[in-house]
């Protein structure tokens, strides 16, 4: 058989095969496929059923829950209708009681209004007696009811005029010595804590001397190396026959501080020529500011005042230099400051002002020898250019009396500047002195004429004179005033200024008897 006849066989072969599993398949899937969708269809009919089941189930769920409800609410219902009828009793009741009140108000209100007719009718018959009582009263006593009143208050008015001056008087007795009383604790306690067991040092105005020998080198050739010192530190040199001793005398002493330092190094040194002195002078001169800054500040701390002006803490260390009395200003200035603090806290007055004013009180003092007028003048212009307050203007322009007081901090401070002055210890003055220049005081305000009686006050910085009043008039006792500043000023040393007062009084004074 030939190879074609073979393939052509083959070929057939495949195709019968071919056909045949096609047809076995078709048949197959036909068989499966009937047969899966007779179970699907059983599987339906199975959850048709059940579904039917449930809803049977659910339906008569439903109608047991209704059922249950419908019962609740018939319930419910019920029991609101029980709270309704014992609501509608109990409004019941107090209806019932309401109407018995309103029946006893309109019998109370009825037995009110009569007796309001019979007040009426006794106003009416006590009105008529009572005219009839003071017709009766103006035919006996010959008055009309207007003037009877008024004399009635007449007597009332001096009645009461007498008690209140009477009453006035007993309070200003109460409130003096209450005042006397307090001012004397207040001050006491004060002085208690801040007075000092010692006064500061005087300042040294005298320089000892290795031998008599350098004073010789002190005056130099001529006198050369002498005017020299003089000419840059503005300061005498006063060498006398005091042995291995000699003087500084200057009215400014910052410049005597300088001085003396400046001196001592050239003793100390040994050369002493123009050229040696200012380069001494010089040092000593930085020296000196740096303690006055520093010694400013130390004060400005120590008192706790804060917010000073630069120049004027260097003007309070210049017043370590100066003393009064043998009392150190600027230790004097401090206490002045600690004690008006104190007495401040006291009485509820403002305390940091008050500390700053008494310890700027005395600072006309470091330039009273450039300006002319009194320290505390002074001292106001100075603070009123660095722009400090009114108050502590005033305060330290009124500490003397200068000007007149604006402020009880005022007050305070003139207070403490005398208490610290006046302790006991504070200054070195010595009694025979002081009373010397008293009585000298008083003598001069007693020599004139019209002059009944004078009194040195205040430690000798005001004299008060009381004159005739019969003798000399107004116009006569500025004149008494004037003549006596004028002699005091040339008849008597003083430190300071003195004021001098003269009070002219005419009193009126009866007895009773």
């Amino acid at each position: 058989m030939g190879l074609f006849a073979r393939i052509a066989i083959y070929v057939v072969g495949l195709i019968a095969a071919a056909a045949a599993g096609f047809a076995g398949g078709y048949f197959l899937r036909n068989h499966f496929v009937g047969q899966k969708i007779t179970e699907r269809e059983e599987k339906a009919e199975r959850i048709l059923e059940e579904a039917k089941t449930r809803a049977r189930e659910l339906e008569l769920d439903a109608k047991d829950e209704a059922i249950r409800i419908k019962q609740e609410a018939e319930k419910e219902n019920q029991r609101r209708v029980r709270e309704l009828n014992r609501e509608e009793n109990r409004l019941q009741h107090r209806r019932e009681s309401l109407d018995r009140r309103m029946d006893s108000l309109e019998k109370r209100e009825r037995r009110l209004r009569q007796r309001e007719e019979k007040i009426k009718a006794r106003e009416r018959e006590l009105d008529e007696a009572r005219d009839e009582h003071v017709q009766e009263l103006e035919r006996i006593a010959g008055l009309s009811r207007e003037e009877a009143k008024e004399v009635l208050l007449d007597q009332v008015r001096e009645e009461t005029k007498a008690d209140a001056a009477r009453i006035v008087r007993e309070m200003e007795s109460r409130a003096h010595v209450e005042a006397e009383r307090k001012a004397r604790e207040i001050i006491t306690t004060a002085i208690q804590r801040v007075a000092s067991d010692q006064v500061a040092e005087t300042t040294v105005s005298s320089i000892e001397l290795p031998n008599d020998e350098m004073k010789g080198r002190i005056i130099g050739r001529g006198g050369r190396n002498i005017r020299a010192f003089e000419n840059i530190t503005g300061v005498d040199l006063v060498i006398d026959d005091t042995p291995d001793t000699v003087v500084l005398s200057s009215f400014d002493p910052v410049r005597r501080e300088i001085a003396r330092i400046a001196l001592e190094r050239l003793v100390l040194d040994g050369r002493i020529h123009p050229g040696r002195i200012e380069e001494m002078v010089g040092k000593a001169k930085q020296e000196v500011n740096n303690v006055v800054r520093e010694t400013g500040e130390e004060a400005v701390m120590e008192v706790g005042v804060h917010g000073l002006h630069p120049e004027i803490v260097k003007m309070l260390g210049r017043l370590r230099y100066r003393t009064s009395y043998g009392q150190n200003v600027l230790q004097h200035s401090i206490e002045t400051a600690r004690l008006a603090g104190m007495m401040a806290a006291e009485l509820g007055a403002n305390v940091d002002m008050v500390k700053t004013a008494g310890l700027l009180h005395d600072i006309g003092k470091a330039v009273d020898h450039e300006v002319d007028g009194p320290h505390a003048i002074i001292g106001a212009e100075i603070a009123e250019r660095y722009h400090m307050p009114d108050e502590i203007v005033n305060a330290i322009a009124a500490h003397h009396e200068e000007r007149e007081q604006s402020t009880v901090e005022a007050v305070l401070v003139q207070a403490a500047d005398a208490v610290s002055g006046a302790r006991p210890g504070a200054r070195r003055e010595s009694l025979e002195n002081y009373i010397r220049r008293i009585k000298a005081l008083e003598h001069v305000a007693n020599s004139f004429q019209g002059v009944e009686d004078a009194y040195a006050i205040n430690a000798g910085r005001e004299v008060r004179i009381m004159v005739i009043p019969e003798k000399v008039d107004d116009a006569t006792a500025t004149h008494i005033s004037r003549d006596v500043a004028k002699k005091v000023e040339e008849t008597i040393q003083y430190p300071g200024q003195i004021k001098v007062t003269v009070i002219r009084e005419t009193r009126a004074v009866q007895y009773a008897k």
